[in-house]
Order: C-alpha cells, then sequence, then structure tokens
C-alpha cells in the first residue's frame, strides 16, 4: 500500500472468521480493507465483506473517547435498524492480540461491501442518467432512518455507497443521533457545504449539537442538486465562499442560485428543502413522495456500470473495468471513518446573526477560542493533535499559532522551492517519521499533496516529541520554544539556550496568535 494507514494490517490477518485482503480505505483514526469468509461464523455471513478498523484499545484517554463515541453511534444504529437502504453491518469483534500491540483491542465493525460512491460516480461522470433514480433511493434511505427515530447527521455523496446491482445505501453512521422528541444530539462537526444555515452558528453544548430531521432534508437538497446539475445551489468556487453565501441567504440579503439546467420538477422540490429556517422545510414522507414522482420511478435503478477510470488526483479512486473497485480513499468510498484525498479548504468562521448569542462551531472552546478565526472544520484536528500529547505545554492553542504562522490555514500550500507543503508546511523526507499514528516511519518518503488530515494529527506528534527533548531552563515561553523546534531542530534551540536569531520573526508570530486563540482564563 502507498498510503499511510491509520490502522495497518497485513494481508493475510485473521480476525474472527474474516482474512485481510487488501486496504480500501483510510483515514484518520481507522482504515477499511476488504476480507474473505475463512469459516462458518454466527448467522448467514457473505463470502467477502469491508472490516473496518478503529484503534479503540489504544491512545490518550481524552483522543479515544471522542473516537469511541463515534464508534458508539455507529454500532448502537447498526444493531437496531435493519433497512434496505442503509449498508448492513454484519457483526462486531475486538482484536484480541497481545503480541501485536498496534492492532490489540481495535473495534473491527464487519460491514457490506460497496463497489463504489456517489462521490466517485460524479466525480467521473457529473450529472449522472441514474441520477434521480439514485436521489429516490437516498430519499427513501433518509425516511428509513426518519420513520426509526434517527438523524444522519452527515449526508453527502461520500456517504452514499453503490452496490454491485447499482443501487444506493446511507452509509456513516458515525454522526447519526436518535431523537429526543424533536430533537437528536450529534457531535458539534461535519461537511460546511451540507450543513444548514441554522447549524453554522449554533451553540455545542456538553451533549453535542442539537439537530433536527430538518438538516438531513437540507442536506438532501444540497445533494440533489449537485447530482443532477453538478454544481452547488449556493454561490462560491470553493466552500469558504459558499458557506457566506449560506449566511447570507439565511439572512435574507441573498438567494439561492439554482442552475438553469435543473429540470422543472426538480425546480419546485428543491426550494422546498433549501427553505432559510428549519421549520419552513419539507417533511421527510411528503419530500419522499415528491422526490419518487420527479424521479418518474418507483422501481430501483437499472445496474450501474461504474467508469473504468475515476477522475481526479492520483490519491482518489481507481476503478477496475466494469466498475469494480480496486483502491479508494474514503471520499470514494464512504465508511465514515474521513479521507486521505485531497480536500478542499474548509469553511471560515461566521460571526453569529444579529439579534442571537449563538456562537460559531465550539469543538474544544475551553482550550481554543471560538471567535479569533480558526476555520471551525479543522477544530477537532487541531484539538485532537494537541489532545493525544500528554505534554501541558502542546495545546490546540499552540497548533492552531502555528498553523496560522506557516500557511495561513491554507491546506493547499505549495512552496517546492522550500520542499514545503500542506497547511503545515512539511518537508515530504521529514513528515515520513511523523505521518504513521503508530509511531513508525512509512515505508517510502510521502509525495505531496498532503491533506490537512494527515498533515494536522503529524504536527501534533512531531511537536509531542519536540517537547520533552527541550533544554530545561531556556528562557521564554516553552510552546514558542516548541515552535522555533519544529522550524529548526530541539537541538539548534538549546544550542542558541532559546529561540535563534533565523527565526525570531516566525516565533514572534506563532507568539501573537497564540495569545489570540487562548482563552483568557489559559493564558
Amino acid at each position: 500500500m502507498t498510503e499511510p494507514y491509520a490502522v495497518p494490517v497485513p494481508r493475510g490477518y485473521r480476525v474472527g472468521v474474516w482474512e485481510v485482503r487488501r486496504p480500501l480505505a483510510t483515514g484518520a483514526f481507522g482504515s477499511v480493507y476488504e476480507a474473505r469468509r475463512t469459516g462458518g461464523g454466527h448467522g448467514p455471513l457473505p463470502q467477502s465483506a469491508a472490516l473496518k478498523f478503529l484503534p479503540t484499545g489504544t491512545g490518550t484517554p481524552r483522543r479515544l473517547t471522542h473516537l469511541r463515541e463515534l464508534v458508539d453511534r455507529e454500532v448502537a444504529l447498526h444493531r437496531r435498524l435493519r433497512r434496505p437502504r442503509l449498508i448492513r453491518m454484519y457483526e462486531t469483534l475486538t482484536v484480541d492480540d497481545p503480541a501485536c500491540p498496534a492492532l490489540d483491542g481495535a473495534t473491527v465493525l464487519v460491514l457490506e461491501k460497496a463497489e463504489g460512491s456517489l462521490a466517485a460516480l460524479l466525480a467521473s461522470c457529473p450529472r449522472p442518467a441514474d441520477g434521480p433514480a439514485l436521489l429516490a433511493q437516498i430519499c427513501e434511505g433518509l425516511a428509513q432512518l426518519h420513520r426509526a427515530g434517527w438523524v444522519h447527521g452527515d449526508l453527502k455523496p461520500a456517504n452514499v455507497l453503490l452496490m454491485r446491482d447499482g443501487s444506493a445505501r446511507l452509509a456513516d453512521f458515525n454522526m447519526a443521533a436518535e431523537l429526543e422528541g424533536t430533537h437528536a444530539y450529534s457531535p458539534g462537526f461535519s461537511t460546511s457545504d451540507y450543513t444548514p444555515p441554522e447549524l453554522l452558528w449554533s451553540e455545542i453544548g456538553e451533549r453535542g449539537r442539537r439537530i433536527r430531521p430538518s438538516a438531513d432534508v437540507w442536506a438532501f437538497g444540497v445533494l440533489a442538486h449537485l447530482t443532477l446539475t453538478g454544481a452547488f445551489p449556493l454561490p462560491g468556487g470553493i466552500p469558504t465562499a459558499r458557506r457566506d453565501a449560506a449566511v447570507a441567504y439565511a439572512r435574507g440579503t441573498a438567494g439561492l442560485c439554482l442552475s438553469p439546467g435543473l429540470p422543472d420538477a426538480w425546480r419546485a422540490l428543491l426550494p422546498l428543502c433549501l427553505t432559510r429556517t428549519h421549520a419552513d422545510r419539507i417533511g421527510t414522507e411528503a419530500l419522499l413522495r415528491r422526490v419518487t414522482a420527479a424521479a418518474g420511478t418507483a422501481r430501483p435503478p437499472r445496474v450501474l456500470r461504474l467508469p473504468a477510470r475515476a477522475a481526479g488526483h492520483r490519491h482518489r479512486t481507481r476503478l477496475l473495468t466494469g466498475g469494480l473497485l480496486a483502491t479508494a480513499a474514503v471520499a470514494a468510498l464512504g465508511y465514515g471513518i474521513g479521507t486521505l484525498a485531497h480536500e478542499p479548504p474548509p469553511a471560515e468562521t461566521s460571526a453569529a446573526l444579529p439579534g442571537t448569542s449563538a456562537a460559531p462551531a465550539t469543538y474544544g472552546a475551553p482550550e481554543l477560542r471560538t471567535d479569533q478565526g480558526v476555520p471551525p472544520s479543522y477544530r477537532p484536528l487541531i484539538v485532537d493533535a494537541a489532545h493525544a500529547c500528554p505534554s501541558a505545554d502542546v495545546t490546540p492553542a499552540l497548533v492552531a499559532a502555528m498553523l496560522k504562522a506557516e500557511s495561513d490555514f491554507d491546506p493547499n500550500l505549495s512552496d517546492p522551492a522550500k520542499d514545503e507543503y500542506g497547511i503545515a508546511r512539511w518537508t515530504p523526507r521529514v513528515l515520513r517519521w511523523w505521518i504513521r499514528p503508530d509511531g513508525q516511519p512509512a515505508a517510502t518518503v510521502p509525495r505531496p499533496p498532503f491533506p490537512a488530515r494527515v498533515s494536522i494529527p503529524a504536527m501534533g506528534r512531531y511537536l509531542c516529541f519536540i517537547a520533552p527533548n527541550l533544554a530545561p531552563g531556556l528562557p521564554g515561553d516553552r510552546r514558542v520554544l516548541i515552535a522555533a523546534a519544529y522550524r529548526t531542530s530541539f537541538r539548534k534551540v538549546n544550542d542558541a539556550g532559546g529561540v535563534p536569531p533565523k527565526y525570531r520573526d516566525y516565533c514572534a508570530r506563532v507568539a501573537h496568535y497564540l495569545k489570540e486563540y487562548t482563552p483568557p482564563g489559559r493564558r
């Protein structure tokens, strides 16, 4: 495998009745592998499945608490719901292998294996002919979830899987939440392009963010417009611009930007999904009836032939002739563990609406201020990267301040003259030593682009290595000294007795942003 895998599992490794065959996808915390059945097992099991390895037995308590909550959500939904439009989970396993610390204690979800995803299909074939029929099936899956009292919470093309027969399944339920009356409580992060305006500035309490089924209806409206027209219904070439457009739309100062190519039936329907307020949005059952009528059929779509070669970056999906999946990032095969694929910049923090005290996304708010421009989409990565380190000097505010000083939060930064790339300005030969969560160097020097889901956790690991190697008694803020060592090395900082002159301007910028991003009570 050429990608750094969060949970490396060798070919032939066995867990339960399953034998790992080849990697399918990976993310910041988990990895998915194709496996074949080697024994009987419990109940009817297929000959092949997708094994999703999540390392819930190792790591720091704070980091594992976040991951454990996501795993518990997904397992709870799978165990309680059996619906034809939801990806199926056959069983859950726990790895018991003390001789292999990287895998011992890992939770393994045994899932139905898909052949591709709507994201991969749209990347290589915008406005597919089968789009309306697929949308009817996606809406049917939402209706099944909502009838059972659950909200998906992260509906997007990557989380719609396509099966061998061309039918669609909803996947990635680690953001799903069970309704308690009219609301549910979900983790405070999602994909901004599919997040309704009311959640862009919502408060995130101890139980997470309050969410309604209407959030899924908004996401469906965005997904349907993209599927039918190849464009988003709000203007903007990047997520930041579209997020700002969503805020302006909710304030009534801007409108939707529906494509002229949108069929008439859908042109009348989608504005009912994309209303400024949740209360005006169409209900799921009424939506299903309208979508079925707009699609012109209640029958399953014909068998899809996924393209032999998907367009996009070299790290994205590669498909075999005839449409069978060969290797995929999670952006193309949505089993819900994040993605290593190249990603667009996140949405910037938007101000609260006039007349309300609601704040922007507040993941990690006690340690990282929410009102100083740290992009909300990166907050979970920043906070978790710091929490994975036991050193008190490696804080979320330090990681954020360094990212600001290094790249101004630009995930697409490329500086070949200095051989530095990505949001954390990694040099590939250095990143090789910090890219893997298990502390082992990558087998080969990684090649850019380096997405934030790779760069930010790796930065946290490197800072955690630097912190205890700085000499005691050096003058100045230890956090700023760690930043200086990141730019040069801890040995050069120790030899200079502090920040080397060459890096004083850089460290001054880090110190400035560190003060801005640290809540007053923690300075």
